[in-house]
């Protein structure tokens, strides 16, 4: 059996990274992890072929070569992936389709001749045995969350490491915490399940014996969940990363109460992770009731950012506007709290009301929702009638792109970050650092459009911030990445092509 796992491109948002990566002579931020974990869980007589569509190309080779065709993704790869689908049933391979993607998208079944909903480690062995067998059903179905325990190693024979930014893993699934918007919870559980430190460190040892060195992604949606957990685990990859002679740093995505925990902070800063994205949302109290985000309540949430700073760790964050609570002054209060935080990648994003969140189901009992929605916060097109007037909402959203990423505002944010960061570990550079530092001063220094910005942040990088000199580059060239799409949204041909296409 020829299976061939198709992974669709990454439409163009924050997210992506994508002119960003250019800079460094990569493809892709991430592998696609999920699937890599789906081709070890294939019976070990398949021969698998992995397309990486943000790497390279689906083929008609590739179609020839393959019996069968497992695709997976999310709901922003929505049109990527039912255009692949078609493509895929054009030339009469079987397909099947599994991802959180299957929990928003009803139509699926339409596009797929298998549509796996859940996660795959109690379900792959037997979709494969039905596959062979001819005998594969239209719908399969987790009637439980695995434990991690079962899950294998990625295959990352698929892949060639040297395309990414980052290497992946995954150390749990599942949130404890109730947020209203957040489809996690209800994909994952809201009791986290947690791989072993020894299991975290086989696939530690598997990068390394692949030759990565650098960043590595820790994907879970809240790296802390289980703080007990987590606190076991921590001091194993710090010593891991000691005995390897430290070729990981790592970042990930944890809630705001990784603030009240000092012990945790300092176990994240001796494992070498140095970055952590938050989801801060608002700073309006009463929104963040109205989204059940509780644990962002009776804080100083300036405060709590600043702890975490303090421990080395670059924070990026996630903000929302479009809750019903949100006052009409919401714009300029997002705006002053970004940019006095010190947080230079800010993830601004409308209020999305996904299929299958607790926000979807309330509002489509109030007769709010428009559609299913699109998966990409940064789309101009609502898919629910918000409180506030629809223009003055999408008006004031693009009012906060245009102010955050100015380029002297962004470098500002970048430079007051700098000002109070204290890098602990000492990063050692490679031959890609050199080749992004001279594209970025090809294309902002000479080619771009805010020379004279860029260049005063650089001289400030080499002498104020020479301790940091390397971050201030990278951030400069991210910069770069938010600054274009924020070109892109901001453009009112730009928002009529989006409402055209709705």
């Amino acid at each position: 059996m020829n299976a061939l796992l198709i992974y669709p491109e990454w439409p163009d948002t924050y997210w992506s990274f994508k002119h960003a990566l250019s800079f460094e002579g990569k493809r892709s931020a991430y592998p696609p992890l999920g699937l890599l974990t789906i081709a070890s869980l294939l019976p070990k007589h398949w021969n698998k072929r992995l397309v990486d569509t943000n790497i390279r190309r689906l083929t008609e080779a590739d179609l020839k070569w393959a019996d069968v065709a497992l695709l997976s993704g999310m709901l922003v790869h929505k049109q990527e992936l039912l255009e692949l689908l078609a493509r895929c049933r054009s030339r009469g391979l079987s397909t099947v389709i599994g991802g959180p993607v299957t929990s928003s998208v009803q139509e699926l079944p339409q596009h797929a001749d298998h549509v796996v909903i859940g996660e795959a480690e109690d379900l792959v062995a037997g979709l494969a045995a039905d596959l062979e067998r001819g005998t594969a059903k239209p719908l399969y179905s987790a009637a439980e969350r695995p434990g991690l325990s079962k899950t294998p190693l990625p295959d990352l024979s698929l892949i060639n490491p040297k395309h990414y930014s980052s290497m992946a893993i995954q150390y749990s699934r599942g949130c404890p915490f109730n947020c209203e918007f957040c489809d996690i919870i209800e994909i994952y559980g809201r009791t986290p399940r947690t791989k072993s430190p020894s299991q975290v460190v086989a696939e530690l040892e598997q990068l390394y014996e692949h030759n990565w060195r650098g960043s590595v992604f820790i994907v879970d949606d809240n790296f802390i969940g289980n703080k007990r957990e987590v606190k076991k685990l921590l001091p194993v990859l710090a010593e891991w990363n000691s005995r390897r002679k430290q070729p990981f740093t790592f970042f990930t995505e944890a809630s705001l109460n990784l603030a009240d925990d000092r012990e945790l902070l300092q176990m994240m800063q001796d494992a070498r992770f140095n970055r952590v994205f938050l989801g801060i949302e608002t700073p309006v109290e009463e929104s963040l009731k109205e989204a059940q985000k509780l644990q962002n309540t009776r804080r100083d949430l300036m405060e709590s950012v600043k702890r975490i700073q303090g421990y080395g760790l670059e924070v990026m964050a996630g903000f929302i506007v479009g809750f019903d609570s949100d006052p009409e002054d919401i714009f300029d209060r997002q705006v002053e709290f970004i940019q006095e935080s010190g947080i230079p990648l800010a993830m601004v994003g409308l209020l999305l009301a996904l299929p299958g969140t607790q926000l979807y189901r309330r509002l489509m009992k109030e007769g709010r929702i428009v559609d299913e929605g699109h998966g990409n916060n940064m789309n101009l097109s609502l898919n629910f009638i918000p409180k506030m007037n629809p223009q003055r909402l999408v008006e004031g959203y693009r009012d906060i792109l245009q102010r955050i990423y100015h380029p002297d505002a962004y470098y500002e944010r970048v430079r007051k970050f700098l000002a109070q960061y204290k890098p602990t570990h000492h990063v050692a550079r490679v031959r890609s650092d050199y080749v992004a530092l001279a594209r970025s001063i090809l294309r902002q220094g000479i080619l771009g459009d805010s020379r004279i910005s860029y260049w005063k942040f650089f001289l400030d990088a080499a002498t104020r911030y020479r301790h940091s000199f390397g971050t201030a580059i990278m951030l400069a060239i991210m910069g770069y990445h938010f600054q274009t799409l924020t070109r892109a949204i901001c453009d009112p041909e730009q928002e009529q092509l989006s409402s055209e296409a709705n």
